[in-house]
């Protein structure tokens, strides 16, 4: 009998030889569960399957459109882009949210703020999990779409906001968001009463005791960071109901006066109140009060909280006819394959410190070449079928493994001033996936960082301008975009369409005061001293204290920089050593060198002192008969001039993958250092 068994055993472990390479060929050929979806605004990550991602994305939609009506906006600006990462369960979400206390927060979803870009995380296991990031979207939305205004603003449109509750025809809101339940079900699925249970914002505002307004109004309460305390506080709930009456009235237009004449002419608070809303602060005051105890469904659902058997959804107190339904917004879907689903989400666990070694370790199997490293594999050495080069000029070779993983990485070691590293994943993201503009986007702010590091000029400005061009192509509304263009376009010299840049990422962002300190340094690179000035002054009170820091230093400089016309940023910055070499040392060594051959002059030799001028026009006709060299002919109202370039392969251009001589009846601008009255030497041109 135990031969027989023992036979068996041998049959059935020959039959697995054979048949496991084509089980494991099967099993390699399942399709990803993991779906990519595209709504008009948003982008949904999600095992979910196609209806549940829809929806995701349908919800989020409808949320921007009840968030536009709310500040009275027609567009809303979201100048980061945001991704929603959605896990159809329980498991994959609580491995990648937050720790509180060493345990998964209690909420289904999570907004994970960034430099370069946003998430918010859902489970949905639960039901309708985008409520829990309601108010954290709010105030993603006010950062980009609003003024930077007291916090009672925007603490109080936020707890509004967080109501919200839709389907596919209506939306409610106006209840309170912060009502819970007096009695929850145990694991047994017993009613039992919670102890000593937080105080709604109903709750609150029924008690005797009121902050008294001009309080409430002048309250610091910065939020900008996204991180937050307990909302269940007398400050929440006053200007939750503050804002719920100002919207009721429809007097928001009345509100923005108001902050113009206490934030921009320093009006005191009780004339501003008079002037801006046509009523006292008393009667303001009473007029919110009157307002609140009118709310009897607020009441309603508070005593009704109170009971075993709560259902956590009480009406609210609006109801409205849905502003966006499932067949007025294009949503598609695509497969994503489970590769690049998994170093999406080991992206979010990167950004939440408590998560990052886990994630850090599932980005690097994912980023490893099949079948592991190889000891005799080195940079630049493996055989190069690609054809392309590296920011050092070396062969590029394909480097295995998941390409969004080695931009994640590359993400992390730029976060740490780890140039190297980030390059050498940079090169090998760019080798799997050379037009994902997340990898131009990285290597420009590497080769900002670096500069700034280092005190050393931006290397591979051309290149690295191309490139933001190609984001912005991608993502239009990138306000951190335009920022890195602006700043290039500085150090490029052409101030002109630097502020034009960093004017857009302004607009875009109102509320980044790092933007508006960036537009400061190009008036003064300009010499617009008052404007600079006028930036300055508003700055050096900034919340953030490292602007305030910065704007107060720049302030003291301004005086002898205007009177000697020499930068002290210049002379602060120059570098006091010799700066070890970045990535980038090569490429701008020989742009240079070709620069200077094409111009017969060699590295060292005199400088050119001319003042580089900016000029927008029309570029009626190119010479190339001379080749390399080039004569641009460039129409501006009546003038014309006639701008050279001792080799166009050389020029810096800006707006196109390279010069072309065919070009004509182009709208052009050019950054250009005069001749003679009609001529000049063409430092850079830019094509529309």
């Amino acid at each position: 009998m135990a031969r027989s068994q023992s036979a068996i055993v041998r049959v059935l472990l020959s039959v697995c030889v054979v048949l496991w390479p084509s089980l494991a060929a099967r099993t390699a050929e399942q399709p990803s569960p993991w779906l990519e979806v595209h709504s008009a605004h948003y982008i949904v990550i999600t095992d979910a399957g196609e209806k549940k991602g829809k929806e995701v994305a349908l919800r989020f939609e409808q949320m921007r459109a009840v968030f536009g009506t709310l500040l009275m906006k027609e567009r809303l600006n979201e100048p980061m882009p945001l991704t929603i990462v959605a896990f159809k369960n329980d498991k994959n979400y609580y491995q990648s949210a937050p720790l509180r206390q060493g345990q998964p927060i209690n909420a289904s979803g999570f907004f994970l703020p960034g430099e370069d870009q946003n998430f918010i995380v859902l489970n949905l296991f639960e039901p309708e999990p985008w409520r829990a990031v309601a108010h954290d979207f709010a105030h993603l939305l006010l950062n980009y779409n609003y003024p930077l205004v007291p916090g009672w603003f925007d603490e109080g449109l936020a707890e509004y906001f967080s109501s919200i509750r839709l389907d596919d025809k209506k939306y409610e809101i106006g209840g309170d968001p912060e009502l819970n339940p007096l009695y929850k079900e145990d694991l047994l699925e017993n009613q039992k009463e919670v102890r000593n249970p937080p105080k709604s914002l109903t709750e609150l505002l029924n008690g005797q005791v009121w902050l008294a307004l001009p309080d409430l109004l002048t309250m610091k309460h910065d939020t900008s960071n996204y991180i937050e305390g307990t909302h269940h506080t007398l400050f929440y709930a006053q200007s939750w109901m503050t804002m719920h009456y100002l919207l009721s009235q429809k007097k928001l237009p009345e509100t923005g006066e108001f902050f113009d004449l206490t934030e921009n002419q320093h009006v005191p608070m009780e004339e501003a109140i008079l002037k801006a809303y046509g009523v006292s602060a008393a009667a303001f005051d009473q007029a919110v009060k009157i307002y609140f105890h009118s709310l009897t469904p607020l009441f309603v659902a508070l005593d009704a909280s109170k009971q075993p058997n709560f259902q956590s959804n009480p009406a609210q107190v609006y109801e409205f006819a849905e502003l966006v339904g499932p067949n007025d917004s294009a949503i598609t879907t695509k497969a994503l394959p489970e590769a690049d689903a998994r170093a999406l989400a080991a992206e979010v666990k990167i950004r939440i410190p408590e998560r990052r070694d886990a994630g850090l370790s599932e980005l690097q199997a994912l980023a490893a070449p099949e079948g592991g490293p190889k000891p005799a594999d080195k940079p630049g050495k493996r055989e190069n079928k690609g054809g392309r080069e590296d920011q050092r000029g070396n062969p590029l070779v394909p480097a295995g493994g998941n390409e969004i993983a080695h931009r994640v990485l590359a993400w992390d070691h730029l976060q740490r001033g780890e140039f190297d590293a980030t390059a050498e994943e940079l090169n090998s993201a760019v080798s799997l996936r050379p037009y994902d503009p997340w990898i131009r986007y990285y290597l420009s702010l590497l080769k900002y960082r670096i500069s700034q590091a280092k005190h050393t000029e931006m290397a591979g400005l051309s290149n690295m301008m191309q490139d933001l061009r190609a984001v912005l192509d991608v993502y239009p509304e990138f306000a951190d975009a335009y920022d890195l263009l602006a700043i290039a376009r500085m150090v490029g010299g052409g101030p002109v369409a630097a502020m034009q840049a960093e004017r857009a990422a302004i607009q875009l962002s109102p509320r980044n005061q790092l933007y508006v300190l960036h537009l400061a340094e190009i008036y003064i690179a300009d010499k617009k001293w008052d404007a600079a000035r006028t930036l300055l002054e508003q700055l050096k009170t900034s919340g953030d204290a490292q602007v305030a820091a910065a704007a107060r230093e720049r302030l003291e400089k301004v005086a002898s920089e205007q009177k000697y016309g020499i930068s002290a940023a210049t002379v602060d910055t120059a570098p006091k050593f010799a700066p070890q070499k970045s990535p980038f040392d090569v490429l701008e060594e020989d742009a240079a060198r070709r620069a200077a051959e094409a111009q017969g002059t060699h590295p060292g030799s005199t400088a050119d002192m001319r003042p580089a001028k900016f000029l927008q026009g029309t570029l009626v006709d190119v010479d190339c008969s001379q080749s390399p060299a080039a004569t641009l002919t460039v129409r501006s109202g009546g003038v014309v001039l006639k701008l050279r370039t001792g080799d166009y392969k050389a020029l810096l251009v800006i707006g196109a993958d390279a010069f072309s001589c065919a070009w004509n009846n182009r709208a052009v601008a050019v950054n250009y250092k005069p001749g003679g009255v009609a001529d000049g030497d063409l430092v850079s041109v830019e094509v529309r």
